[in-house]
């Protein structure tokens, strides 16, 4: 069994109490400031006065890791402890915003803690700990398979005391957000080094730098997920001062795999919140409407869909937790095993909750007045995200061969 500190206890609590008293009562509020905003990628006063009052109530950076805790107002967490915080802003899939728990911030702001200089941190990681900025990361090329990260082709070019960047991004989270000021952007500085995995480099690059073009918004099912959004982005002889590196030429790769590996994690505790609030909204729907002369819930196929949701809901909860505690006790780099298990099983799990709950809401479930179909976008896309599934497949499998062929 999993046993939750008395902090993170504490945290629970007071999360589920800010949730019943400030998320649930704005949604429509959230969607109606969105739907009438000028500009559907600039910040909404509802979230600034939300993030305000978090932050008051102590749920700010609720994500730091313990190793970390220099950088959170509780102290840091650890994953065990983060889970069920995670779980609970994944049932309104903006609220992690509020929290500052939101990606692709989340990740870069541990790629910061880890690995920039005091500079860079004083720079860029503060501001985004206060909440006052964004940030991207640009991984993600068009143009190339880029589940195989040794594909990248952005060129990052040494020239005196500067870096010069050419090349394509897309997908990038948060740079269609104006308040996005920093992106993290990884490619190739070195394509001919015999060791493919030291031929990449990450710099920071401001996003007013001159050369940067946002080429347009991306939508993934038809979401834009505005504010913050997925952007194409073009690099045309972009310069940044050669201090903007990360940790050290050639060491791209290395970070990359330093900084995806929590995220993964954190996508499927959120994901599992989304599907337990589906589960109990889709209870209460089948018991409030009547086919043939019977309630929808007294009906074989839904009692049958009901349970293998909530079955599979706790399959889902207990890989995660588990996954969490290995990482708390060895590391996200010995814990690949568990992180690559819940990358692929739990969102494909939670994208088929989520259409079935979609089912039994008819076609009111395939709008936007229920959160199912913007949260089965969620899932779909988090099968993408951080690496596909058959990447994860694929290194799981040779690994696990690998433990039991010996």
């Amino acid at each position: 069994m999993f046993a939750f500190s008395d902090l993170s206890m504490t945290l629970q609590a007071r999360l589920s109490d800010f949730f019943q008293e400030h998320i649930y009562p704005n949604e429509h509020h959230y969607r109606e400031q969105l739907n009438q905003a000028e500009n559907r990628f600039a910040p909404l006063p509802l979230m600034d006065e939300l993030k305000q009052r978090a932050r008051a109530a102590g749920l700010w950076n609720l994500f730091v890791p313990k190793s970390h805790a220099q950088y959170s107002e509780t102290g840091g967490l650890s994953n065990l402890d983060y889970a069920p915080l995670a779980e609970q802003m994944g049932r309104v899939l903006w609220s992690p915003e509020v929290f500052n728990c939101n990606a692709p911030d989340t990740g870069n702001m541990e790629v910061l803690m880890k690995y920039a200089t005091d500079a860079q941190r004083k720079q860029w990681l503060t501001p985004l700990l206060n909440g006052e900025i964004r940030s991207s990361y640009a991984m993600t090329e068009p143009q190339v398979a880029s589940s195989d990260a040794t594909n990248i082709e952005l060129q990052i070019r040494r020239e005196g005391d500067e870096w010069v960047l050419n090349g394509r991004k897309w997908f990038i989270t948060g740079a269609m957000y104006e308040r996005t000021r920093i992106l993290i952007v990884m490619g190739k500085s070195d394509p001919h080094n015999r060791d493919r995995h030291k031929q990449q480099t990450q710099v920071l690059v401001p996003k007013d730098t001159p050369g940067i073009t946002l080429v347009r918004p991306l939508t993934t099912l038809g979401y834009d997920d505005a504010p913050i959004g997925h952007a194409e982005i073009r690099f045309h002889d972009v310069r940044v001062p050669a201090e903007n590196v990360l940790l050290g030429e050639g060491r791209g790769f290395e970070i990359a795999q330093g900084r995806l590996g929590p995220g993964r994690i954190h996508h499927c505790m959120r994901l599992i919140g989304a599907a337990q609030r589906a589960l109990e909204e889709t209870c209460r729907r089948v018991e409030s409407r009547t086919t043939f002369g019977r309630k929808l819930s007294q009906h074989q196929s839904v009692r049958e869909d009901i349970a293998r949701s909530f079955a599979e809901i706790q399959m889902a909860r207990l890989l995660v937790l588990d996954t969490c505690r290995k990482m708390d006790e060895v590391g996200a780099r010995e814990a690949r095993d568990m992180i690559a298990a819940s990358k692929i099983s739990v969102p494909k799990m939670v994208q088929e909750i989520l259409d079935r709950c979609m089912q039994m809401h008819g076609a009111g479930g395939l709008t936007e007045d229920y959160f199912m179909a913007e949260a089965f976008n969620y899932a779909r896309w988090c099968r993408q995200a951080d690496g596909p599934d058959q990447v994860h497949q694929m290194a799981l499998g040779k690994q696990i061969i690998g433990q039991y062929a010996e």
